[in-house]
């Protein structure tokens, strides 16, 4: 899978180039990034994600995020600081932070951190945010020892560092921090910061997926389909994907209509498919609006839709994925029916905000 996803704030790494066969991805980035484009026909490659997976910062973006991370600030002690946070008052969080800061208190250091980092009701500063998380990590506070990873392995406020992040993960991941736990497999996994070892690696990456992790889910995926620290298993490849998919991650939900299409592990279903190639679309991913095209064009699991499919090819072609055949396919309807297939295109970019 091309870059992916990290989780919001501070950062999750993700694997960069690993796996023999693999496509280097990006580097480090905030949003989730489009998988890859697949031919007609192919199966998709699994393949580990690029990015630090970043916490979220209370239980409204946990919840927002259907899961994906752990809360980066657990409201403890001076509980004001952080329901003013959750409720988008970043000078008053600020100010009640200080104060618990000035008495001590670990997380209130760790919420300086983060407002910080992200420019919240402050000029965003990641070297104040280094020392805010550099002291929450010398209290005690397991959220700013992994935070501080992540800016290390980054190199945001500080030298990048992978020896350095890699310690504070490892720090953190021995008290169970699902997130710290998937960085470090992913530094395992490609041997930076870290020897490399495929199966420490898919040990700490499985721990974050049975801790509901997604984007850790879908590299476990990846691990099995390739074989990589864990015995290859199209099953379990498919099971994993599954899980990620259910959490609506737009990628796995894209590969896993895949799976579905052709039976990967699994029994062949197209009609389950669709719902979750539909769903990867509609969240922009581009491979998966070129599928959804075919999928109606040849009336896989739907009934067949040429105008349907022309929409969806349209929208596909203007988010960059080229595919001649179904241009060709576009370009051989009436001219009615192109027509209708852009204003529909149309409408659908601008209420997705895509222009």
């Amino acid at each position: 899978m091309s870059r992916h996803l990290t989780l919001l704030l501070l950062g999750v790494l993700t694997p960069l180039a690993v796996l023999p066969a693999l496509a280097d991805t990006s580097s480090w980035v905030m949003e989730t990034t489009e998988a890859p484009k697949p031919k007609k026909g192919k199966a998709v490659k699994i393949a580990p994600s690029e990015t630090f997976a970043k916490p979220t910062p209370s239980a409204a973006a946990r919840a927002n995020e259907g899961g994906l991370a752990k809360s980066l600030v657990e409201p403890t002690g001076d509980e004001a600081a952080y329901i003013a946070f959750d409720q988008g008052q970043y000078l008053t969080a600020k100010k009640l932070a200080e104060e618990g800061a000035a008495r001590g208190d670990p997380q209130a250091h760790t919420l300086l951190g983060r407002l910080y980092a992200e420019g919240l009701g402050v000029s965003k500063d990641t070297q104040a945010a280094v020392k805010w998380y550099a002291r929450a990590d010398e209290l005690g506070d397991v959220q700013g020892t992994f935070a501080l990873g992540v800016l290390y392995a980054e190199g945001r406020g500080v030298k990048k560092d992978r020896l350095k992040s890699a310690e504070l993960f490892e720090k953190a991941a021995r008290t169970g921090h699902p997130l710290a736990n998937y960085n470090l497999g992913l530094l395992f996994l490609k041997g930076d910061g870290k020897p490399q070892n495929p199966y420490r690696a898919a040990m700490h990456i499985r721990y974050a997926a049975e801790k509901g992790i997604a984007v850790a889910q879908y590299d476990l995926a990846g691990l099995y389909q390739n074989g990589s620290g864990v015995e290859p298993s199209a099953l379990e490849a498919s099971r994993w994907l599954s899980k990620a998919a259910e959490q609506g991650m737009a990628e796995a939900q894209f590969e896993y209509a895949v799976v579905l299409l052709r039976g990967l592990g699994l029994t062949k279903d197209e009609p389950k498919a669709v719902p979750y190639l539909r769903a990867a679309a509609q969240k922009g991913l581009a491979s998966a609006q070129n599928r959804l095209a075919y999928v109606f064009a040849e009336g896989v699991g739907v009934k067949k839709n040429e105008e349907e499919a022309a929409k969806w090819r349209l929208i596909a072609q203007a988010g960059g994925l080229k595919d001649e055949t179904l241009d060709a396919l576009v370009s051989k309807l009436p001219k009615a029916k192109q027509m209708a297939a852009q204003q529909a295109a149309s409408e659908w970019r601008e209420k997705a905000g895509m222009f």
